[in-house]
């Protein structure tokens, strides 16, 4: 039994230390590419919309790649949008099918999207679109099946799973090592091929160290996942939550089998909280106005930066690299500060409750620390980023990989604590989904930007502010 036991913990740590290495190597590579479109202006990507304007005080000509620039704006835009708006149906197929069958998903499409990229060249320009769509919707696909490792950890769940998020934000710097190669001589179709190859490490990852379908919460006693496993103390995720919930009373009797690992609902009198009166919920519906508002200006920070440094180098184009890679180096520390979040919201792991305080309900009063901290990075990194300050731009760049890193590992940890977990899935692409509708809203706020970026910032920081409140006030 002691060996057992050993087996399973070693099991245990694989699973992190791999999904760590999974999340931080491949799956958030898609929002490095600030970087890629350094690249891809060299391979001469869309130039064919660069125009020369004659110059009326010269002989000579002005070339205006404005177009160019929108159209790798769009690239991201579409590439974004996709990566969250999918997140409904990759939830409901989290939920419904389980691990396998969505990491296989996942796989598929982000091997397709990195060979689209490894054959894509000046002249098929417009594979970039569904190169960069795929990867971006199979890394989100990734992080979502990583996620339920915090499971096994109970006494750091919030830690792990801010901790993958911060993985997968600091994964962007791998198009900084693309550019950075590039420019050793490394082509890009090099590059991609070597990410393609990486998928059969995923398919390794699948089989053995992660489950058939899902990891309850709590955990039960010596459960165990991957090959070879027989029928393994694997129990059914809404039967846990009622445990959780004091909803229910689950025999352990020797004469009564655990439930199946396939995820079927148990036939008990009393459920938990239904999928819709989640949604319905105020509590649910201010936090995703709250995450939406803030990766709204994230967007729109990425996906206007290259015509950024541009317009504040006056076109050099050594200042422009310089910059771009300051902010891909900043990203890598995205993996060191969503941890802290984590931390803050595990903080009363350990100590006594208040009396007739559920876990759930201290979980949550642990969370609205995390919150207001967040709301206060995003202020600041809002305002320095509307301050046509090109030196100011560093401190810019570290305030948005701080609240990146605890915006979208926080929104995690928080679905998780705040709603069942037989509804992690589909609640947290509901998020995501609704977020990437309003992230449609950058269109508008661009050419906003260009009169008053200040004004832009301000009226979002105070929507910003408002549903903070609103959402800790909502508490159920």
């Amino acid at each position: 039994m002691q060996g057992y036991e050993v087996g399973t913990t070693l099991r245990y740590r694989l699973t992190l230390a791999s999904g760590m290495l999974e999340c931080l190597c491949f799956a958030g590579v898609v929002f490095g590419y600030a970087s890629l479109v350094f690249v891809l202006k060299e391979d001469k990507y869309f130039s064919q919309l660069c125009v020369n304007i004659p110059d009326t005080n010269s002989t000579l000509t002005n070339t205006d790649c404005s177009r160019q620039d929108e159209q790798f704006s769009l690239v991201f835009t579409i590439a974004a949008f996709l990566n969250n708006f999918l997140n409904i149906v990759n939830g409901y197929l989290f939920d419904r099918f389980g691990t396998m069958v969505t990491r296989l998903l996942g796989i598929s499409l982000y091997t397709t999207g990195t060979l689209l990229m490894a054959f894509s060249s000046a002249t098929f320009s417009e594979l970039v679109f569904p190169a960069l769509s795929c990867i971006a919707v199979g890394g989100i696909l990734l992080l979502l099946t990583n996620m339920q490792v915090g499971n096994l950890f109970a006494a750091h769940r919030s830690t792990i799973i801010t901790l993958y998020n911060g993985a997968f934000d600091s994964s962007s710097a791998v198009f900084l090592i693309i550019k950075v190669l590039y420019e050793q001589g490394i082509s890009l179709r090099s590059s991609f091929l070597v990410l393609s190859f990486c998928s059969i490490i995923h398919l390794i990852r699948t089989f053995l160290l992660m489950p058939r379908n899902h990891i309850p919460y709590p955990l039960p006693q010596s459960y165990t996942y991957g090959l070879n496993c027989g029928k393994a103390n694997a129990y059914n995720v809404e039967q846990f939550e009622k445990m959780r919930d004091g909803g229910m009373t689950v025999s352990q009797d020797s004469n009564t089998p655990p439930a199946p690992e396939d995820g079927t609902a148990a036939q008990d009198t009393e459920k938990v909280a239904s999928f819709r009166s989640c949604v319905l919920s105020w509590f649910f519906l201010w936090h995703t106005l709250w995450l939406s508002i803030m990766q709204l200006r994230h967007y729109l920070f990425i996906g206007t930066f290259n015509p950024m440094l541009n317009r504040l180098t006056n076109g050099d184009p050594n200042l422009v690299s310089q910059y771009t890679n300051a902010f891909a180096m900043t990203q890598l520390c995205g993996v060191l500060c969503a941890p802290w979040n984590g931390l803050i919201m595990d903080r009363h792991k350990g100590k006594p409750r208040a009396p007739g305080e559920t876990e759930q309900e201290a979980d949550l009063r642990s969370s609205y620390l995390s919150l207001f901290l967040t709301s206060l990075q995003y202020l600041l990194f809002s305002v320095c980023a509307s301050i046509p300050v090109l030196p100011l731009q560093y401190l810019t760049f570290v305030l948005q990989v701080l609240n990146r890193s605890f915006l979208y590992g926080g929104n995690a940890a928080f679905i998780s604590i705040a709603f069942p977990a037989c509804h992690f899935g589909k609640l947290y692409g509901l998020v995501m989904s609704t977020s990437a509708v309003i992230s449609l809203l950058q269109y508008p706020c661009f050419a906003l930007v260009r009169g008053d970026p200040f004004f832009v910032s301000a009226q979002e920081s105070l929507v910003n502010s408002f549903t903070t409140k609103k959402e800790v006030q909502s508490n159920p």
